[in-house]
């Protein structure tokens, strides 16, 4: 199936839509709430919980005997959230840092999670078939019911955003102010936590445990590259990680070789590098393009000012010097020149310049700041 082919499929196929609207929709709140985590400087915590996750899957599976989807992701949320206030708790009461607290977390539970699995594999139960499944996911496994939780929980999310987005702004930019104005820190952390940890859970179906933290965080720091204002960039972070899951998709369903959710976090990758390149503000093609014209700007000042110094030396501004007095002038260059004659700073006359009374007044403005600074 071609790329095209699938778009015209998707309103009318109901599998190829429901996975599509899912992997959109997680993309989607993944990127409004990953937003928070690369502001606050938690980038690993989606990859801790995500793999803190692991175990939790295997004991819900171990408990009930079965793969309901809302069970095993029951117990994916308690094991993540469980590793999360472990976390926090080793941060707090302990010296260590929070990247090797996160790190701690990471291996144990995850170590903890394949000795499950293992275990899992080896008992005759026929149902332990496919929990691999949520390693690197699967999402051809979403049906309807999987999506409408989705959904749900993101509205869940919207609202509670909207509600507490004073609080979460200040909290973001200023802690310690947001205990002064009476808010309540430790609660508004927590809230902020349990959407990430509830994000990173419904994800692990389609994108699984290794990649997950990708979907979470690849949107934001995309977006983060465009803007400097917080709602903007939880916009762009839920548009970059909606287009995502959809092309994710699309380019997966066109080769049965192709996992989705790789493909999804590839996709997710593609924005970033985009991002990391084009955008106006932080992007490296324009910071080099404004290196360039602030060091051109810069050397074109530098050959004003030494012509300066020769032009002054006479009555006349405009006498005309020969160009060749200019060769051994580290800022000259004959693009340097024409520059400065369509400026109206000099004119030129076959092999000499002279400087206009513009120039003289602009390299001599200049001469003043130099002299004040």
């Amino acid at each position: 199936m071609s790329i095209t082919e699938y778009f015209e499929l998707v309103f009318t196929d109901y599998t190829l839509r429901t996975i599509t609207l899912g992997t959109a929709v997680l993309g989607a709140i993944c990127g409004m709430l990953g937003s928070f985590a690369v502001l606050r400087k938690q980038s690993l915590l989606g990859d801790a919980i995500s793999h803190a996750a692991l175990p939790g899957i295997a004991i819900a599976f171990l408990i009930t005997g079965a793969k309901d989807s809302n069970v095993l992701m029951l117990g994916a949320l308690v094991s993540g959230l469980i590793g999360t206030f472990w976390i926090r708790g080793i941060i707090t009461k302990t010296h260590l840092k929070s990247d090797t607290a996160l790190g701690l977390i990471l291996s144990l539970f995850f170590g903890f999670g394949m000795l499950l699995l293992t275990f899992i594999q080896k008992q005759p139960n026929a149902n332990q078939a496919g929990l691999d499944k949520y390693l690197f996911g699967q999402a051809a496994t979403l049906v309807e019911k999987d999506v409408t939780i989705m959904v749900i929980v993101t509205g869940i999310c919207l609202i509670v955003l909207l509600l507490f987005w004073k609080e979460f702004k200040i909290l973001l930019f200023d802690a310690d102010y947001t205990k002064t104005l009476g808010f309540n820190t430790k609660f508004i952390d927590i809230l902020i936590t349990f959407f990430i940890v509830l994000a990173i859970v419904l994800g692990l179906q389609t994108v699984g445990v290794v990649l997950m933290s990708a979907l979470l965080l690849a949107p934001a720091a995309a977006a983060r590259q465009w803007t400097n204002s917080l709602k903007v960039m939880i916009i762009l972070a839920a548009i970059f990680g909606a287009f995502s899951g959809v092309l994710g998709t699309a380019i997966s369903a066109s080769d049965n070789n192709l996992s989705t959710g790789p493909v999804i976090v590839l996709v997710a990758g593609v924005f970033v590098l985009f991002s990391f390149i084009f955008s106006p503000e932080r992007g490296i093609l324009f910071r080099e393009i404004r290196f360039r014209k602030n060091r051109n700007d810069l050397q074109l000042k530098k050959t004003l000012q030494f012509m300066y110094g020769i032009a002054k030396t006479h009555e006349n501004i405009s006498h005309p010097h020969a160009i060749r007095i200019l060769n051994n002038f580290q800022g000259f260059t004959k693009g340097s020149l024409r520059t400065m004659e369509e400026k109206e700073w000099i004119q030129l006359k076959g092999q000499e310049w002279s400087l206009t009374s513009v120039g003289f007044e602009e390299a001599k403005n200049l001469f003043n700041q130099q002299k004040n600074d």
